[in-house]
């Protein structure tokens, strides 16, 4: 396994609170615009918000002139010199990062009205926690909301607790914030963790330093769009997303004590059959091999058996 990147410190910019660090790779126009206009529309100034977009090297789009285009030179522009991947480009994001607290916000989600005078005062409030993060409203492509993350009532006055984050990944990266003493103290993305990486960061974090989530929901995390799910179906198809399941199941068992790797295994289980049976429906022969693979891993075969002819019984039924 490779360790943790480390994050060094950098010189200190007094009264800067915020940095907005927003990463990209080949993004749609009007998502990076929705994206920097609901920051641009809560700015206190540049002294106390950086705001930034940090390109990874995207081929096909010039995000450069698409930036200067809508906030002119309020935004600083960079670009990675290769590129350097999720976790790469998001540890580049935080390595740039001047402010207090560093917000990776990416390239088509947004944050809605009072997002960040919200945190503030709960930073204020709770000066003992190094994380903040509120609810998600889950976007589709065409702007309709089809959720909400959960409540963590466990964590809203604070506290320690990561039971929420070993089976599933409970908060959104748009609706997180970071002390960026925090990332120095615990490291950056881990870069051996391409599908679950956040919520391996967000229980670190969180156990490490202390974490609050409020019950408000003023992050939107954009579903089934370029930015996020051309690499999630990548990996689901070739099965790496599983393997970061395994690995992430692996880290947990030995830094978590209440980690149940029964329960974990269990969790695995069934992504791997419902990717397969997806996979089944569109007929990609190479992926339902890929994710069938994982399920017989580590799915009891006794249960297996039973699960066969539980769901044949059901199809004579149907018929």
């Amino acid at each position: 396994m490779l360790e943790v990147p480390r994050i060094l410190p950098t010189a200190e910019s007094p009264g800067l609170f915020w940095s907005v660090m927003i990463p990209t790779y080949n993004p749609r126009a009007d998502y990076l615009e929705q994206t920097l206009r609901s920051v641009l529309a809560q700015d206190p100034g540049t002294a106390q918000m950086q705001v930034e977009v940090v390109d990874d090297c995207s081929p096909d789009v010039e995000v450069e002139t698409i930036v200067k285009s809508i906030a002119g030179e309020r935004v600083v522009f960079s670009k990675t010199p290769r590129n350097l991947g999720l976790a790469g480009c998001w540890n580049t994001c935080i390595e740039r990062s001047r402010g207090q607290w560093v917000h990776i916000l990416h390239q088509d989600d947004y944050i809605l009205p009072g997002f960040y005078q919200l945190l503030a005062k709960a930073a204020a409030c709770h000066p003992e926690v190094g994380l903040m993060a509120t609810r998600s409203l889950f976007v589709e492509p065409d702007g309709v909301i089809s959720g909400v993350s959960p409540r963590l009532k466990t964590l809203e006055k604070g506290g320690h607790t990561v039971d929420d984050f070993l089976y599933e990944t409970p908060v959104q990266c748009p609706g997180v914030v970071v002390k960026r003493r925090v990332y120095e103290m615990n490291g950056g993305f881990r870069l051996d963790l391409k599908y679950v990486l956040d919520c391996e960061m967000w229980a670190r974090l969180i156990s490490s330093a202390g974490g609050l989530v409020t019950p408000e929901a003023l992050s939107c995390y954009r579903q089934g769009s370029n930015g996020h799910q051309s690499e999630s179906q990548r990996l689901c198809r070739t099965g790496e997303s599983l393997r970061d399941l395994e690995l992430l199941n692996q880290l947990f068992a030995k830094s978590y004590p209440e980690f149940d790797s029964k329960k974990g295994s269990l969790r695995l289980c069934s992504t791997a059959l419902y990717l397969a049976e997806h996979y089944s429906k569109i007929g990609d022969s190479e992926a339902v091999k890929v994710n069938m693979k994982y399920w017989k891993k580590y799915y009891p075969s006794s249960l297996r058996v039973r699960l066969f002819f539980g769901r044949l019984a059901r199809s004579i039924i149907k018929g």
